[in-house]
């Protein structure tokens, strides 16, 4: 248990929000959470995947199974051409957990439960616009006039985070992909089942990607390329039927599924799931008593399949480092044990960007041997973290 730091604020209650505070309640670090949103998530957003090595993280702190009970085992991805040549894919090597295909706002639900259920509080309508620090800890002030005083502040507030600019005024922006996302799900695919696969098909003038489960349900998504970078409040001003109609435009010359999936979709169950962007290298992670964790810090595009398993990794991380070490040592070792990492990460998924962002270039067959390293990734929290010259070496 944390003899150095015993309460912490959590900015950000979307996904890396409640796993961090659980994280910190395993330290023994009391941790309350605050959110902008004046209601939990729900129903927001589209699919994402947790990978072997993001549940392998949810079992140090005890939360896999969450996951999983909103979840659907996956077995790997397939990945191949608009005309159905095989271009390779990759599964889970033997001996890590299966992944996890969750629907966000399912898992934006669960996890608000299991934090609650272990006693952590949830703050909603707490927009953060200030801080202020002392020798004794960091005071947040919020839009609506409150305040609330901890040992140390975690950005855990997504892409756009507000303790970002703070920690570092000149920090940079997200950087639009040229790519925007669409999902829907389906009660009737069409398709036989892939057999827990994923399959991802890169067309002719945008990529897709689907799963069909063993009753014939399942869902899709696709990256659109878009020039002109788009807001997500811009995207959801377009009618939904409008975009469904170009989205069906864009596969007209392929022999996928994806034509036929977007005919069996309903505008109204059309999420527009807005721009992929990610985050250029952020220079500096943490000052005084603040520190940013998840996508404020290394948001990776979905295209990575990493995003929120590595929010998972580093707030565990960042948990085992508060629990053993004074703060600022704290912060420069959980930076030591994270930065190559999710930097080596986020560089792979840029390259998947550009070959979405151009189609019809040829794309580089990926092997198994080209996923291993990033699924096979273990927190050890029982092993100490060191601080000083030897800062990030423990338990990586």
């Amino acid at each position: 248990m944390s003899s150095h730091t015993r309460t912490a604020l959590v900015i950000g209650g979307g996904i890396a929000g409640p796993i961090v505070a659980m994280a910190l309640g395993k330290a023994g670090i009391e941790a309350t959470v605050y959110e902008a949103y004046r209601s939990r998530a729900d129903g927001i957003g589209g699919g994402l995947s947790i990978a072997p090595n993001g549940l392998n993280a949810l079992e140090v702190i005890g939360a896999a199974a969450v996951v999983r009970g909103v979840g659907t085992s996956m077995r790997g991805t397939v990945l191949e051409s608009g005309s159905g040549e095989p271009l390779g894919g990759f599964g889970v090597p033997p001996g890590l957990p299966a992944p996890q295909f969750v629907w966000r706002g399912d898992l934006a639900r669960a996890l608000h439960l299991e934090a609650a259920r272990r006693g952590i509080r949830t703050v909603h309508g707490k927009e953060l616009v200030g801080v202020a620090e002392s020798g004794e800890g960091v005071s947040a002030r919020f839009a609506d006039g409150s305040q609330a005083a901890a040992d140390v502040l975690v950005g855990a507030d997504g892409i756009r985070s507000s303790v970002r600019p703070l920690i570092d005024p000149a920090a940079p922006q997200p950087r639009y992909a040229g790519l925007l996302g669409f999902a829907a799900s389906l009660r009737e695919t069409g398709l036989a089942p892939t057999q827990g696969k994923l399959h991802v098909s890169y067309g002719e003038r945008a990529s897709f990607g689907y799963l069909a489960h063993q009753d014939s349900s399942g869902g899709w998504f696709v990256n659109l390329p878009h020039p002109e970078p788009m807001t997500l409040a811009q995207a959801r001003q377009v009618d939904p039927g409008e975009w469904l109609g170009r989205l069906r435009e864009a596969f007209t010359q392929d022999r996928s599924p994806a034509l036929d999936m977007l005919r069996r979709t309903e505008a109204a169950d059309l999420l527009i799931t807005g721009p992929l962007e990610t985050m250029p290298t952020v220079p500096t992670w943490s000052r005084g008593r603040m520190v940013l964790v998840g996508d404020a810090v290394h948001a990776a595009s979905p295209s990575s399949g990493q995003g929120a398993s590595l929010a998972i990794e580093s707030g565990v991380q960042l948990a085992r480092a508060l629990r053993d070490l004074p703060h600022q040592e704290a912060f420069a070792a959980y930076e030591g044990l994270r930065r190559a990492r999710v930097e080596r990460v986020i560089a792979a998924a840029t390259r998947t960007n550009h070959s979405k962002a151009n189609p019809g270039t040829a794309a580089k067959p990926v092997q198994p041997e080209d996923m291993d390293w990033q699924f096979d990734y273990l927190v050890d929290w029982d092993a100490p973290v060191a601080g000083g010259a030897h800062a990030g070496t423990a338990g990586a």
